[in-house]
């Protein structure tokens, strides 16, 4: 592959590159994609071609959304590009047409690249691409909201079950058409995709055809590392499918797999295992150069790049695009300004983790991470606490506890992408006398392994379950990822305790006591980005089982609320009304099912009126406890949540659509406090 390019002769904003500062944003206009497709050109180099040069879209689209994933994005989109322009009938028919082939992705990480290609084909406008992760444009993970997107996905594994049931649909109502899924490699490690591979086959629903993404990485490591996958076409050629493997970056392979898949027997499903590169098209960001430059971890996996980093890759992508136009005796591509967004921000934009800077940081975002606080915490354990092993699904780097792997690798467990198989062997690890904790994002741990979660409660053992990604906040990425049901479906429960830290401090304290000190299970959910300010708690404070700390005196009402992030909204909620003339009480409760009785009786004494604010959904967290109290049977309670699906784009944006921002805090609590209205 060589070295990787340092720049050249074109960069994204004229024909001299100088990549030492972020560039203006410029886009491939639709027209120049149908300039490309409309041309009388050896077909396989303009596919290869049309792909390099959605490439470049989704690199400016990641860019000014400020995270995406571009890693996956750039291996799959040659077989994207491929499907929807060659290959399937679904341009030519309409995204509405019953007859028409349906393609989607279940990895569905990899949607910018989707995006661009549905951009680059007219489907998705100009305006919408470029509000990729904003309220009211596009979500950071597939949603059949947006035009040509067939399937809601984001949560790993489901995907070849629904394209099972879309074949059966099709064969059920007498309407034509194929269904093709991608895949990732190492999405295949979700026991769901088994299940669906051997349903297919006994159920013989040949026009269901998986595109495996094999390009050998997962989030940040080769998946060998994580759960090798051994012969997988062997093993799918087992589960009774027609398997065949190509370079996923070949349009001449990619042809003659196709056709011998069309030409293949009618009954059998078919499954393509497409040998890539993550990466693809940007020279330092492929594998493997990428991974060895990263020390043995792959860097660009999720998030934006910096601005060097974007100019770079950008001016490699449209140098490559210039030089094959010109090799067609084509024109060179032509490119269109991007408008700026002006924002006012409080939170940084990352969604997933970053493993570039993204773009620039407001100041008053801070740079305590407390899921940074929980890694520190466990590694300082370790020799505290002998019986304890911690568990990983694949998110050791997000999760902050790649530093314990490293320092203790014999105690340190990597499932993979399996959450219920993790917690179950986690059951196993509890049953013997060990202490294990649990890690993944809350959105897949609490609702993906539920039942493996109460089977293990039910034994009377104690895990230890870190919730990571809770919340509202990032928005970004959308509902797939955003947890807001997690407590309710654990609080029913009757032996497990919920804790929502506030900061870096409270986070340390709550992963000791998980540990060393609780009688049951915990689950501590854990916010992943940086806090969005400091919040002191007293030099006194100690941490305490089901009572609260007050963090602001007030006396016309009482607010709750608990997490780095609605913390911050209430706080300024109560600044906000303190200049006009209202005092607002504000204590963090990190405990959403848990609380003192003779602390709670103390607490509200004073108050007729007492707020919630829920990172969740308004139900069965630390709104619906308080309900339970007697001590709040005499006054109203108001609990504000998230009220709905959530909202995805920039954390202001999605606060302030749900009215959770400071701001819309304080209007909701005037009224309330005005009209005497009731929760």
């Amino acid at each position: 592959m060589g070295s990787p390019a340092s720049g050249g002769a074109r960069a994204s904003f004229a024909r001299s590159a100088n990549v030492s500062t972020l560039p203006e944003l410029h886009l491939i206009p639709q027209a120049e994609f149908e300039r490309l497709r409309a041309a009388d050109v050896d077909r396989d180099a303009a596919l290869a071609l049309l792909a390099d040069m959605c490439r470049a879209n989704a690199l400016v689209a990641v860019k000014r959304a400020g995270s995406g994933h571009l890693g996956s994005s750039f291996s799959a989109l040659d077989i994207v590009v491929h499907l929807l322009v060659e290959e399937l009938n679904t341009a030519e028919l309409g995204w509405d047409n019953p007859e028409r082939d349906v393609f989607f992705s279940s990895k569905g990480h990899d949607v910018p690249g989707l995006y661009a290609a549905l951009h680059a084909l007219g489907v998705i406008s100009t305006e919408r691409l470029l509000r990729l992760r904003r309220l009211g444009g596009l979500d950071g993970h597939p949603d059949v909201g947006v035009p040509g997107i067939e399937a809601n996905s984001g949560s790993l594994g489901m995907g070849i079950s629904k394209g099972r049931g879309m074949v059966w649909a099709k064969h059920r109502l007498g309407h034509g058409g194929r269904v093709v899924v991608m895949t990732g490699d190492g999405e295949l490690q979700e026991g769901q995709n088994w299940e669906a591979l051997q349903g297919a086959a006994y159920q013989h629903a040949g026009r269901l055809w998986v595109v495996v993404d094999r390009n050998e990485l997962q989030s940040d490591k080769p998946t060998e590392e994580i759960l090798a996958l051994g012969d997988l076409e062997e093993k799918l050629h087992t589960f009774g499918w027609q398997v065949t493997s190509c370079d996923g970056h070949d349009h001449a392979a990619l042809r003659e797999a196709f056709a011998g898949f069309r030409a293949g027997p009618p009954d059998v499903p078919k499954a393509l295992v497409a040998q890539t590169v993550k990466g693809k098209g940007v020279s330092f960001m492929e594998h493997p150069y990428a991974l060895v430059e990263g020390g043995g971890t792959y860097r660009w996996h999720a998030g934006a790049p910096d601005d060097e980093a974007f100019a770079r890759a950008h001016v490699e992508l449209l140098e490559r695009v210039d030089a094959g136009l010109l090799a067609l005796h084509l024109d060179p591509v032509k490119l269109e300004l991007v408008p700026p967004l002006e924002e006012g921000r409080t939170y940084g934009l990352e969604g997933e983790p970053e493993s570039g800077a993204g773009a620039p940081r407001p100041q008053r975002v801070t740079d305590e991470y407390v899921v940074d606080a929980f890694g520190e915490a466990l590694l300082s354990l370790a020799e505290r606490e002998p019986r304890l092993v911690v568990l990983d699904a694949d998110l050791a780097s997000d999760c902050r506890v790649r530093a314990f792997e490293l320092a203790h690798p014999h105690r340190f467990i990597e499932v993979g992408i399996a959450e219920q198989d993790m917690v179950s062997m986690a059951a196993g690890l509890a049953r013997l006398g060990l202490v294990p904790v649990v890690n993944s994002f809350a959105s897949f741990l609490a609702s993906r392994a539920n039942e493996q979660i109460y089977n293990q409660a039910s034994e009377g053992t104690k895990v230890v379950y870190a919730l990571h990604y809770a919340g509202l906040i990032p928005a970004g990425p959308g509902k797939s990822h955003q947890s807001l049901r997690d407590a309710s479906l654990l609080a029913a429960l009757p032996n497990v305790t919920i804790v929502h830290p506030a900061n870096a401090e409270e986070t340390r304290a709550v992963v000791e006591w998980a540990v060393l000190a609780a009688a049951e299970n915990v689950a501590i959910r854990l916010a992943i980005g940086p806090s969005p300010r400091r919040i002191d708690l007293p030099a006194d404070w100690e941490l305490t089982p089901g009572r609260g700390t007050t963090l602001r005196a007030g006396t016309d009402g009482l607010l709750l609320a608990y997490g780095p992030v609605m913390l911050h909204e209430a706080l300024a909620a109560a600044e906000t009304l303190a200049e006009r003339g209202a005092s607002l009480q504000v204590v963090d409760m990190p405990w959403l099912n848990r609380v003192d009785a003779e602390w709670l009786v103390e607490l509200v004494s004073p108050f007729p009126d007492v707020f919630v604010v829920e990172d969740h959904a308004p139900i069965g967290a630390l709104g619906d406890m308080l309900r339970r109290e007697r001590a709040l049977e005499a006054r109203s309670l108001t609990v504000f949540g998230v009220e709905g699906w959530p909202a995805c784009g920039t954390p202001a944006e999605a606060l302030r659509h749900h009215g959770l921002d400071g701001s819309s805090l304080a209007d909701r609590i005037t009224l309330a406090l005005r009209t005497g209205t009731r929760g």
